[in-house]
């Protein structure tokens, strides 16, 4: 079974990941994500990209603990070094928008990802959060880009108490762009994929205007 599906549809790739049952991330899956945002980067037809799941009421749940924990260092390092290194430079050379569908269940790695996103479109009824402190993972990496967004103080209550919240209050903090109804997250990024396509044809334009503030 293919750890996610990447099709496109009216110039948007939609690449969602299909891991049950929580959409863990593993070293050959974030490979071969990160080869499929390379693949959208290329293709001259697509103007957009589309993060999502088709696993019901899950987004990802982050990292495949089992394999932080009992892994060899150097499978560790390069598991690390493809979700918060790779991703990354991937996502910042893009030069086009990239939009995560968040419809259930978001956490860490799985943050990480919806974050490293231009824009978020959450269902009502999806939750976030970064449990890592609770599994005796010091949750440094993510101090360096989510205090951008939220603020130093409220970046450091998120992270260091490894509480969830919902989806009012992601939007509240700005992380989320857009609420939609329970189940049309992915309905609702398509939306607004095919605004956002229209200005996208500038490319490298595009580019620059995204980076601009980074």
């Amino acid at each position: 079974m293919s750890l996610f599906s990447y099709e496109v549809h009216n110039r948007v790739a939609e690449i969602l990941f299909n891991n049950p049952p929580v959409n863990a991330l593993t070293e050959a899956m974030l490979r071969d994500f990160l080869d499929a945002l390379e693949r959208a980067a290329r293709d001259p037809e697509v103007r957009a990209v589309i993060i999502g799941s088709r696993v019901p009421g899950r987004f990802s749940a982050g990292l495949d603990l089992t394999a932080v924990h009992q892994g060899a260092h150097q499978k560790v390092r390069a598991l690390l070094d493809r979700l918060y290194v790779r991703m990354t430079e991937v996502q910042f050379q893009m030069g086009k928008p990239t939009i995560a569908a968040v419809g259930g269940t978001a956490r860490g790695g799985g943050m990480t990802i919806a974050i490293s996103c231009d824009m978020i479109v959450a269902s009502s009824d999806a939750t976030f959060g970064y449990p890592e402190i609770d599994a005796g993972v010091l949750p440094s990496i993510h101090f360096t880009h989510l205090p951008r967004i939220v603020g130093k103080h409220r970046a450091f209550e998120l992270l260091f108490t490894g509480r969830a919240f919902d989806a009012q209050e992601a939007q509240s903090l700005g992380l989320v762009s857009r609420l939609t109804e329970p189940g049309q997250a992915l309905e609702g990024a398509r939306a607004g994929a095919d605004a956002v396509r229209q200005v996208a044809r500038g490319g490298a334009l595009w580019a620059q205007c995204l980076h601009a503030g980074q």
